[in-house]
């Protein structure tokens, strides 16, 4: 299996990201730390996807894209050659259907939590202020990107309701505009480049990252086993 990737970068510092895997991603402190944890980070996604494993992953840097952002803390601002490109329908279903996966996963994973306001996390400060420490902390983070994500491709979502809603909801609202999937490129806030395939990768890619240090501070605070590896990053 050959996966391209997006290599972001500010200096050194590395966000890789997966083309074929939307919403795949790694960090690093250089390249070849991120591209060291890809292979790992496919199988995790395909675990996910209930899909089959390769035997092998080669893994080849399709796009470079040099930012200002903070990549350490995931700050990106990237948009993929291929995320311009119009959609079919069927692509469009795919993509959705992965979305509002990822959105209910992350929901059930955050339900799952014996205690969501009790974390033995500490405090650390990112570009975004303190970072989310409890389970509510962040879920409630998760979910206010919906209008955010929507509306830098001109659609008027909210942010009511759980996570799987409000994006069920932003999806609705797009799909009464015309030509969407023309996939329009929009320069939204902060300078930023987007379309809808970047949206529906944006979502997949944000659910992970949080999803990831929720099951971890879970672990830490609660004990091991304490909530199922719904996105199966490490089973």
């Amino acid at each position: 299996m050959k996966i391209n990737c997006v290599w972001e970068h500010n200096g050194n510092d590395t966000l890789l990201h997966a083309v074929e895997c939307v919403g795949a991603f790694t960090r690093g402190e250089s390249k070849e730390i991120a591209l060291s944890k890809m292979e790992n980070e496919i199988r995790a996604y395909l675990r996910w996807q209930g899909a089959p494993e390769p035997d092998t992953i080669d893994i080849a840097i399709a796009q470079e894209w040099a930012t200002h952002l903070d990549v350490c803390d995931a700050d990106s601002d990237v948009i993929f050659d291929e995320e311009k490109a119009p959609l079919t329908q069927e692509e469009y279903a795919a993509l959705k259907t992965l979305a509002l996966k990822s959105a209910e996963s992350f929901l059930q994973l955050y339900e799952a939590v014996p205690d969501r306001n009790r974390s033995v996390l500490l405090p650390k400060k990112t570009f975004l202020g303190f970072k989310p420490l409890t389970a509510q902390e962040m879920y409630v983070h998760t979910r206010c990107v919906n209008s955010y994500y929507f509306g830098e491709i001109n659609v008027d979502a909210d942010r009511e309701g759980s996570i799987l809603a409000c994006r069920q909801r932003g999806f609705d609202l797009l799909e009464q505009q015309e030509n969407y999937l023309a996939n329009p490129v929009f320069l939204g806030s902060g300078n930023e480049y987007w379309s809808l395939r970047k949206v529906c990768r944006r979502f997949i890619w944000h659910d992970r990252i949080h999803g990831k240090a929720m099951y971890r501070m879970a672990e830490k605070t609660f004990g091991k086993g304490a909530v199922p590896d719904i996105f199966r990053f490490f089973s």
